[in-house]
């Protein structure tokens, strides 16, 4: 594949990919359930008919091309109708995840210059509480709220024929805002021509999908990952999408990957690790299933190891961001280097680069970067011009992830560039370290971090959660620990400091924040 296979045509909206299918009355999209055991069943027809009705309902409200909706729905079908809705009629879509509050919507609506908000009602509580939310649209979704227009009796009204907006590869479809880590966060704009270029990169080579293929991308919407995965690569190909509406539970997944048979999935490594040490794995059949992707953060080898034994599938490594696309990934049918992250996706010119802007050789850590001719690279940070112009060195744009790459073209990833930790002139990645810990039956998860050290510079630290039976307290815990990590990896790289917690911080989208670590670890210091 090349760069100008990843290029949309001129006028372009990519809710056409999916009217494609809509043709075929039988076609299934949607395979929904909840934690209750209730189900639901939507045909590409209806699902692109409910979302017509809904279209029609926004524009006679007044809302239309170029106007910008906040929308909070969890892992309904609702969903999928309202985004293809809002995005057909050429409107620009903020995904929120139910976990946000009052402050983090206020920012974005204010930010991103909302007129109107779709939310499901048991969410309307954290919007009423915004400044100014009196004067905007506000929709909601599954109950009649006080002060809120009813979108199921509007949309129930509508015709359910729908003329789709005429907007250009160009325009903006969506207007995702970054975890906010440091400082406020960032609107990323994507347009419709970025989702063609990610829809041609992500489904048939990672995901390795097709028509016929029963798909469980696990993320919820609001975040980036459910537009890449359950909403764009699956829908847009064709598939069939499995939703679960439920906590994760790994052997409730494992049961409906089972009562599913599920042919793709895509999980992040949290999942696949918990999945992994469930007893008796032998018990479930997942012969249905030909591909396994993960993506977020680098998987762990005893993961890989786990389902390649029992259930005969490699799990493959992706790696991308909410302002690109799959940029590096072990594709179907690529031999897997354990440890890998891959190689940049076709048509995407991803390198590593040095502090100049020039390519790495070999074997030498660096930025990875992406140059600006990908057509899967985000267009611009809304209304932030100099936090854009921030992320680019020379022709490339900088991820903050750094790695290296061997002779193969295969990508090593070594950590944020905030995380590497340089411990007496040696330079060590933490999720080496982190991987080589939770290979013990001990560790439930870990996060390595930079502990500074008169001596050294700076020594390895690593935060573990321990299993649910293990006392944190027990003799010689720590040694063990330590040791394990040494018969698994270079001795330099051990953790000389262990820290046990009862959880890990972490981002509302479950990334593990090793900035909230390192002020932790800072105020132990000074204290």
């Amino acid at each position: 594949m090349k760069r100008e296979d990843l290029l949309a045509p001129e006028h372009y909206n990519l809710v056409s990919e999916m009217e494609r299918y809509a043709k075929d009355p039988g076609k299934v999209a949607v395979l929904w359930e909840n934690e209750t055991g209730d189900k639901k069943q939507l045909t590409y027809e209806s699902l692109l008919k409910s979302a017509n009705k809904i279209g029609n309902a926004f524009k006679k409200k007044g809302l239309g091309k170029g106007d910008t909706v906040l929308i909070i729905i969890p892992r309904l079908v609702e969903a999928y109708q309202v985004y293809l809705a809002a995005l057909k009629i050429g409107m620009i879509v903020i995904p929120c995840s139910e976990m946000l509050r009052a402050k983090d919507l206020q920012y974005r609506v204010n930010h991103g210059d909302v007129k109107g908000i779709i939310s499901y009602h048991e969410y309307t509580h954290e919007l009423n509480e915004i400044e100014g939310a009196e004067s905007l649209l506000k929709f909601s979704i599954g109950k009649r709220i006080e002060n809120w227009l009813d979108l199921n009796e509007l949309a129930d009204e509508e015709s359910d024929q729908l003329t789709m907006a005429d907007t250009k590869s160009a325009d903006m479809a969506f207007l995702s805002y970054t975890s906010g880590t440091t400082g406020n966060p960032k609107g990323v704009v994507h347009t419709h021509g970025w989702a063609y270029a990610h829809l041609k990169t992500s489904a048939a080579n990672w995901l390795g999908i097709s028509e016929t293929d029963v798909v469980w991308a696990t993320a919820g919407p609001g975040w980036q990952k459910w537009i890449w995965s359950p909403f764009l690569a699956v829908l847009g190909t064709g598939a069939t999408g499995l939703a679960y509406h439920g906590k994760f539970e790994a052997k409730k997944y494992l049961q409906l990957l089972q009562d599913y048979k599920v042919n793709a999935l895509c999980c992040t490594p949290t999942e696949y690790r918990l999945i992994a040490k469930v007893d008796n794995l032998d018990d479930y059949d997942l012969s249905h299933l030909h591909s396994a992707v993960s993506a977020g953060e680098p998987l762990n080898q005893k993961v890989f190891e786990v389902f390649k034994n029992h259930f005969h599938i490699e799990v493959r490594d992706g790696y991308g961001q909410t302002e690109n696309t799959l940029l590096v990934g072990v594709t179907k049918g690529m031999e897997i280097k354990l440890g890998s992250m891959g190689k940049p996706t076709p048509g995407n010119h991803v390198e590593i680069i040095d502090d100049s802007g020039k390519p790495c050789s070999p074997g030498v850590v660096g930025d990875i970067a992406v140059h600006v001719d990908t057509p899967a690279l985000f267009k611009e940070y809304f209304k932030d011009p100099e936090r854009t112009s921030q992320q680019f060195r020379g022709d490339y744009y900088i991820t903050g992830d750094q790695a290296k790459k061997d002779e193969d073209g295969y990508f090593w990833f070594e950590g944020r560039s905030d995380d590497i930790i340089i411990s007496s002139g040696y330079t060590i990645g933490p999720f080496e370290v982190e991987d080589a810990l939770v290979k013990h039956p001990y560790v439930k998860e870990c996060a390595v971090i930079a502990s500074p050290d008169e001596i050294r510079g700076n020594v390895v630290k690593a935060y573990v959660v321990l299993m649910d039976d293990i006392d944190p307290n027990s003799q010689d815990l720590i040694k063990t620990l330590q040791t394990h990590v040494k018969e698994l990896t270079a001795p330099y790289k051990y953790p000389r400091k262990i820290e046990f917690l009862e959880e890990l911080p972490k981002t509302t989208s479950g990334k593990i924040k090793r900035v909230d670590l390192r002020k932790r670890e800072e105020a132990l210091l000074n204290n």
